[in-house]
């Protein structure tokens, strides 16, 4: 992130209380109440302080007369300063409990996403692992209707991903159940990634044609493989929860701002573009408002973690107004980033 200048260690307190005062309350913050806080400074004192505050660009006064409301500056010195006093946070043990009592991957992710928007009260959003990076642990074919094939591929760690296919060849029982052990006996233990280009490879050999069925069998894993090749699944959840907690008093949060965020959150395979950024940045990462690049998060801040079970790795996040309480959120998503990763490391 961009430098700020360097706060005297009595401005950065008074300008600590500012902020969090003005989270609490959503009303710009006046010298004269401040001046009851019982920080140690006079009147006098206090307003020269916040009047150095705005000029350099902490804080701002929306109306004449009016008090101070923090800027994205405000708060990233403020972030700044709770990254630095804060201590580790754990998840409480029956939050943890709930996350290992899901069933596969894809509802291990959607709890998480739930539970760090609960503790939040923020939008909460899951990244898995990309496909690609997954081990394939079995692979069903099942004839449908119509010569339609369903395709079941489960991934270690209980990810399961259902494809329905229409190939042009007709298969019956016997010869998708028979493909399937030949695609099984293959590939078992690789990863997705790996097993498409060994399926491509195996397609350009003149060998593989020797076994007609095996041939067909590559092509529909083949096709299969294309269709789980669309990046990573995100799960989000939590917009009522952000606002009932702003949406009543926050001048920020007006309509086409929750409009925006809503339609981020249906379009999840954009919201995980604009994410992308941030996900090799390692450890606990905040982004304010104007410090995203893209212009559509910039009334947001976004809170974000990367988990791993020591193979392949995805994030667990928040993304809510900037007037959001940043303590609370960077608790719940250290703590419930680090549940995930104990969770899905467990998983055989």
């Amino acid at each position: 992130m961009a430098s700020h200048p360097e706060l005297p260690e009595r401005d950065r307190r008074v300008l600590g209380v500012v902020v969090q005062a003005y989270i609490d309350q959503g009303e710009p913050i006046s010298s004269l109440w401040l001046a009851g806080r019982g920080l140690g400074v006079s009147s006098a004192t206090l307003r020269t302080i916040m009047a150095r505050l705005e000029e350099q660009g902490f804080v701002r006064q929306p109306h004449t007369s009016a008090g101070r409301v923090p800027t994205d500056l405000g708060y990233r010195s403020y972030v700044d300063q709770l990254l630095v006093a804060r201590r580790s946070a754990r998840a409480a043990p029956h939050i943890e409990a709930r996350l290992r009592r899901a069933g596969s991957v894809d509802d291990l992710l959607s709890h998480a996403s739930q539970e760090v928007s609960r503790a939040s009260h923020q939008v909460g959003f899951a990244i898995a692992p990309p496909a690609d990076s997954a081990t394939l642990e079995q692979l069903d074919l099942v004839a449908l209707e119509g010569g339609k094939v369903l395709v079941v591929v489960i991934a270690a760690g209980g990810h399961v991903s259902h494809t329905v296919l229409e190939p042009a060849e007709q298969f019956d029982r016997d010869e998708l159940q028979r493909a399937a052990n030949y695609l099984n006996s293959e590939f078992k233990g690789r990863t997705l990634l790996d097993v498409r280009q060994q399926v491509v490879q195996r397609l350009r050999e003149e060998r593989t044609l020797y076994d007609v069925l095996m041939a067909r069998a590559l092509r529909l894993a083949y096709e299969t493989l294309a269709e789980l090749s669309g990046g990573p699944a995100v799960y989000v959840q939590g917009a009522a929860l952000m606002i009932e907690e702003f949406g009543n008093d926050d001048p920020d949060i007006t309509l086409e701002t929750l409009r925006t965020l809503l339609q981020m959150m249906e379009e999840k395979a954009r919201l995980v573009r604009l994410l992308d950024e941030y996900l090799d940045a390692g450890g606990l990462t905040v982004v304010i408002g104007s410090e995203h690049l893209a212009p559509d998060l910039q009334r947001f801040s976004l809170i974000l973690a990367p988990y791993s079970d020591g193979r392949n790795r995805g994030a667990l996040g928040v993304i809510g107004p900037t007037r959001m309480h940043y303590g609370r959120a960077l608790n719940a998503v250290e703590s419930l980033s680090k549940a995930l990763a104990r969770t899905v490391s467990a998983r055989p």
